[in-house]
């Protein structure tokens, strides 16, 4: 059976982290390793954690040795993974407990590097488990086959449903930059010559606000798609406009679902 390495990174999620752990350890397809890199938080977040290794030898925390936010903390597990596929989670999301054996099955079948699924979305308050979790009318849903152009117009995929094969791929790190990370790594994938496949059954679930609301930090994640488009994909401003334009449209659909 494939070793899947989970990818977390953790900073002052103790409200939230506990159900995202739990929702990896309650697969079904059980052979996983969570490799959960803690921010320097500082709330009880790798307390929890070391409680959760100390019960499932599966759970392998480590703190960052100095803040370097959410991709810098994705890439310092990345660095430590064993497994034949590499997925990410992020500590306040869930998956659902079928996710990984329906994914795996489905790369297999594709044989496809880079896979990802639909989605729910759940507001921001909710506290229950993945086991618990009553399918609503709030899902992202993904497209079945989406190349390096079509991302450029929009990025397809949800970092909480992406998973990639070592084995094909190698071992994969998400560009340096302070955010849009996830999006970088599936463009440098896919400008390689892989294109991924999505699975069109909705298998995690991402917190978010409420039903109709755009946060400001959505926004504010103009520029660093901007930046993305110009400085790391090389776009030309044309080019670099027209794929801004989909992404702030992209936003703006999902926001409202």
């Amino acid at each position: 059976m494939p070793l899947v390495s989970v990818v977390m990174p953790v900073y002052n999620s103790a409200a939230t982290l506990g159900a995202a752990v739990r929702s990896v350890l309650t697969q079904t397809h059980a052979d996983v390793e969570l490799l959960v890199t803690d921010d320097q938080s500082s709330d009880s977040s790798m307390d929890l954690l070391m409680e959760f290794a100390a019960q499932d030898e599966r759970v392998l925390p480590k703190t960052a040795p100095e803040r370097g936010g959410a991709g810098r903390a994705r890439n310092l597990a990345i660095e430590r993974a064993r497994g034949d596929y590499v997925a990410f989670l992020d500590s306040d999301d869930l998956w659902l407990p079928e996710k990984t054996e329906k994914q795996l099955a489905f790369a297999a079948e594709g044989d496809a590097p880079l896979t990802f699924t639909s989605y729910y979305k759940m507001d921001a308050d909710y506290d229950g488990e993945s086991t618990d979790w009553v399918p609503n009318g709030r899902v992202i849903r993904a497209r079945g086959h989406v190349d390096y152009r079509a991302m450029l117009r929009r990025d397809y995929i949800g970092a909480l449903t992406a998973m990639y094969d070592r084995n094909a791929l190698g071992t994969r790190l998400m560009p340096e930059m302070r955010k849009r990370q996830d999006y970088a790594l599936w463009l440098s994938i896919m400008r390689d010559g892989a294109d991924a496949r999505g699975l069109v059954e909705p298998l995690a679930v991402y917190r978010a606000g409420q039903t109709g609301s755009l946060s400001s930090n959505k926004m504010s994640l103009v520029k660093y798609n901007w930046s993305l488009y110009r400085e790391h994909e090389d776009l030309s401003v044309p080019q670099a406009t027209r794929a801004l334009a989909g992404a702030v449209w992209q936003s703006l659909r999902n926001s409202r679902i």
